[in-house]
């Protein structure tokens, strides 16, 4: 017998070593030290604490036979329906693109499978990638830089960069959901101003003039239509990315009175006949609206014209300014509108690689905090970025953090940030679908947790533990129970069937 276990102990050694992306070290996902490996269970959970001695950490549970609930008792009431779930997951930019084709073929693939696969990964469902550049670009451009229909055309960036790796995720998970924004118009439809009307050659700033509503609703149309022949589906769009912003390397300003009537005018009824299913969220920027006073509740502004209103599916949110509590306000307005998370940013400015402090944070603000105020998905900006912090365009941030970065030197050691565990933590248990469910609200603050009803019945629930010390937690679903011992500064979560 003993020479069975060591045997099964080096087998599943083995197995995690091959999971990993750049084999056995601390940076891989694999069984916690002392905490034996066990091989089925009623419940799977996966663990992380902020010391990454547990590193997304598999283990199983049985349920309980016994009358054995805990003072923190979870249950479930499934009877209690909040919204659907679309997803979790984080932006495909030219510069996550580069990164990851300078990684060997193999070593790519098996980041890949472990953050996008259902099966043998993280699962993580959400893509949003640029309409155009962004400041994540290799370069600056559209897909239409000089007037003329015959001059539109996908550019090098999308081609050898972004399109190859999109079908190389999409064949992992031919379910991934795409979401696109822009982060500019081409430059020969931007104006100053709305009043003077005067020619604007930049990327930055800038507004659209309204003469060209019908070009740019057009630009839209053929960039989805490019996409599909590619066999990359793109589900949905927003208008433009953070139309307050005026200062990023490419930017435009967009109050909500010109996204209302560009939308309502031209691209709305594009779309429509074009044949297009294409969701169309509204905004994507801070839920402070940048301070603006005639911008704030951007969203419910536009809805108040139920002509434009009907084109919409929802808003979109970014966290760089304002409180998350602004995503229960525009829902408590609009409960028949849809609201997304589309972007979140780690960098130098709050210790973005300090895994001891962020992943309480941004799993507590971003991840729980925006799902528990009805947030369909949640996602992050992007996927990988070298130890430089780059490649980044002048004018946009130089500061940022990848949710992984990848070693510039070797582009194979990796360091899984935050941002990665808090999305890989919500997509390996809560599938696309999903309803977010009812449960009972616990005394310990110190505990936060969002549960879940997957299509296929399973239960799902994701559990953070901000406290310093152990916690025993009991979840019930009605039927069955157990417990768990929730680590200390720790994210768990849980799957299991009816």
């Amino acid at each position: 017998m003993k020479t069975i276990k060591n045997k099964n102990m080096i087998f599943a050694l083995l197995v995690s070593c091959l999971l990993s992306n750049t084999g056995c070290d601390r940076s891989s996902f694999t069984p916690s030290g002392d905490n034996p490996i066990k091989g089925s269970g009623d419940v799977t959970l996966y663990t992380t604490n902020n010391s990454r001695s547990l590193d997304f950490h598999k283990s199983f549970v049985d349920f309980s036979k016994k009358d054995n609930m805990a003072p923190n008792t979870i249950t479930l009431d499934p009877a209690t329906k909040f919204q659907t779930m679309d997803g979790f997951g984080a932006a495909i930019t030219g510069s996550t693109c580069y990164n990851l084709l300078k990684m060997d073929k193999a070593d790519r693939l098996k980041f890949l499978t472990e953050t996008f696969s259902d099966k043998d990964g993280m699962g993580m469902s959400y893509i949003r990638i640029a309409i155009g550049c962004s400041d994540f670009s290799l370069s600056e451009y559209t897909c239409w830089d000089t007037p003329g229909k015959e001059n539109f055309g996908l550019q090098k960036e999308e081609k050898e960069y972004i399109l190859p790796i999109l079908k190389e995720i999409l064949a992992i998970n031919p379910k991934i959901k795409i979401i696109g924004s822009p982060w500019t118009p081409p430059k020969w439809m931007k104006v100053n101003n709305l009043n003077d009307l005067q020619a604007f050659d930049s990327w930055t700033n800038g507004q659209l003039n309204p003469k060209y509503y019908e070009d740019y609703g057009w630009y839209f149309v053929q960039w989805l239509n490019a996409f599909e022949k590619e066999g990359v589906h793109v589900a949905a769009i927003t208008v433009q990315n953070e139309p307050l912003n005026r200062g990023n390397s490419a930017s435009l300003y967009m109050s909500w009175e010109e996204q209302q009537a560009f939308v309502k005018k031209s691209l709305g009824p594009q779309l429509k006949k074009a044949n297009l299913n294409t969701q169309i969220y509204a905004f994507d920027h801070n839920y402070n609206y940048d301070n603006i006073d005639s911008q704030m509740g951007y969203p419910w502004k536009i809805y108040a014209d139920a002509e434009a209103a009907a084109y919409f599916t929802g808003a979109a949110y970014h966290n760089y300014g304002g409180n998350k509590d602004e995503l229960l306000a525009v829902q408590s307005k609009r409960p028949d509108k849809e609201l997304i998370f589309t972007e979140t940013s780690i960098g130098t400015w709050n210790d973005g690689r300090n895994l001891s402090k962020r992943l309480i944070e941004d799993m507590s603000e971003v991840a729980l905090g925006t799902v528990n105020r009805w947030s369909k998905a949640v996602i992050v900006w992007n996927l990988m970025l070298d130890t430089q912090m780059g490649p980044y365009r002048e004018g946009g941030c130089k500061t940022c953090y990848g949710a992984v970065d990848i070693q510039s030197s070797n582009y194979k050691n990796m360091t899984r940030n935050s941002h990665y565990y808090i999305i890989g933590h919500m997509s390996a248990v809560v599938k696309p679908g999903a309803t977010r469910i009812g449960s009972n609200k616990l005394q310990d603050n110190s505990i936060e947790y969002a549960t879940f009803q997957n299509t296929d019945g399973t239960y799902a629930v994701v559990l953070l533990n901000k406290s310093g010390e152990e916690k025993k937690i009991a979840i019930n679903d009605g039927t069955h129970h157990f417990s768990y011992a929730v680590p200390a500064m720790s994210v768990v979560s849980y799957r299991w069937a009816k």
